[in-house]
């Protein structure tokens, strides 16, 4: 079982992208704050390392170089280009994170930002993204991806599918665990009883059915049905007024019904300070809420908030004080 006072193992995810640059400014703006170790090739982070042979050993550790459970990746780091040698390294250190933490050797796991293309075309990534192979991997059906600053918490109910999916994926079952899931996770987190807004999958929620009828014939019959049973639900709302600081203070999360009425808010208010988190796993996983950035990896451009606050979120949920 996961440790609270374990260090957070950190896979480092796409080596052309941004991640190894990220990891070693964050270990630098760190210091010994928060005790953590990545799971990769130690020759891809952009500054000092500290291999090490066992997570108990990153404290100290830290104190000299980033600490780095070693593996061989195969082949050199080309900042910019997803290469096909490192697709199921990375596959493999996620994994192996996900071990980690299970076998109680670390918190928590933080992943660093993937290329599922790289992955699909290098290994035969069978996964839509992180969420899904995490989810595959913890042996569970029903995870759900929340983005969280300190101003909002975001929760799309169907996430990385066409659009023209959405309507048909978002079934009253789906709809009904995805509010479960959230529910759950956020009393866990010692919110006695979560505040939940739902939007509206239609403009103006629909308008009584002018706009459509997903709100009558699936969201209102789940959010009905779930306020018998007490959870303090409010919608279906309309989702471009749900984001404003007054909306936002009469919420604890939003649940939206697709990826970008979720990630669109989030990303406005706090762009390099979103979180990702996965709800439903049997184990604490938190991600930076960016992608690669292929286009400035390199360049001593990146900048680290995302995942400092992704490390930070994932040692206080493991300690029971965050999201």
């Amino acid at each position: 079982m996961p440790r609270s006072d374990a260090p957070i193992a950190l896979s480092i995810g796409e080596p052309g992208g941004i991640g190894p640059e990220t990891i070693a400014k964050a270990w630098d703006r760190l210091g010994a704050e928060l005790p953590f170790f990545v799971i990769g090739d130690p020759t891809h982070i952009d500054g000092p390392v500290e291999v090490i042979a066992h997570p108990g050993e990153a404290p100290r550790a830290l104190h000299r170089g980033v600490p780095v459970l070693a593996r061989d990746f195969g082949a050199p780091r080309i900042p910019g280009t997803a290469q096909p040698a490192h697709a199921q390294p990375v596959i493999d250190a996620i994994r192996d994170g996900v071990a980690l933490v299970m076998a109680g050797e670390a918190a928590a796991l933080t992943t660093a930002p993937i290329h599922k293309k790289a992955l699909m075309d290098g290994a035969g990534f069978a996964y839509p993204g992180h969420t899904e192979y995490l989810a595959h991997l913890a042996g569970v059906e029903d995870v759900v991806m929340m983005l969280a600053c300190p101003e909002l918490r975001v929760v799309p109910a169907t996430i990385h599918i066409p659009l023209a999916d959405v309507p048909a994926a978002l079934t009253r079952t789906h709809l009904t665990r995805v509010i479960r899931i959230t529910h759950a996770a956020l009393m866990a987190q010692g919110h006695a009883n979560p505040r939940i807004a739902v939007a509206g999958l239609n403009p103006h929620a629909g308008e009584g059915g002018a706009i459509g009828r997903e709100e009558i014939e699936t969201i209102i019959p789940v959010l009905d049905a779930l306020r018998a049973e007490g959870l303090a639900l409010a919608g279906p709302l309309p989702a471009d007024t749900m984001f404003h600081p007054a909306a936002r203070a009469g919420y604890d999360v939003a649940i939206c019904m697709y990826h970008d009425q979720a990630l669109v808010p989030i990303k406005t208010i706090d762009f390099a300070g979103g979180v990702n988190v996965t709800l439903g796993l049997p184990l604490i996983r938190t991600s930076p809420d960016h992608g690669t950035a292929f286009d400035i990896a390199g360049t001593g451009r990146a900048d680290p908030t995302s995942l400092i606050a992704a490390l930070r979120m994932a040692r206080d949920m493991a300690q029971g004080t965050g999201a």
